[in-house]
């Protein structure tokens, strides 16, 4: 598979982009919260250059994790359940 590709003339590297952005989806934390996080961490980053990070680089991330999915199951299968049949409850 190919990597995600990030273009990006920002100063940091695509692996702290990437960082940043799991965070904020991950953990659903405002940008100010990432922020903090990424400054604990000895990032100094601006909130309003990671919501641009997220939205520019998340349809990329979704694509990407689209095309890596799995597909599911074509059947599925119930154990011991009561289903109604003609207006009765019936166990099967």
């Amino acid at each position: 598979m190919k990597p995600i590709v990030i273009v990006t003339l920002a100063q940091f590297s695509k692996e702290i982009i990437l960082y940043a952005i799991f965070f904020y989806a991950r953990y659903g934390v405002s940008y100010r919260d990432v922020d903090e996080i990424m400054e604990e961490r000895g990032v100094n980053v601006d909130h309003s250059a990671l919501n641009r990070w997220v939205i520019s680089y998340s349809p990329l991330i979704t694509a990407e994790a689209k095309k890596r999915k799995r597909a599911g199951a074509s059947f599925w299968r119930v154990d011991e359940t009561y289903v109604k049949v003609k207006g009765k409850w019936n166990y099967w």
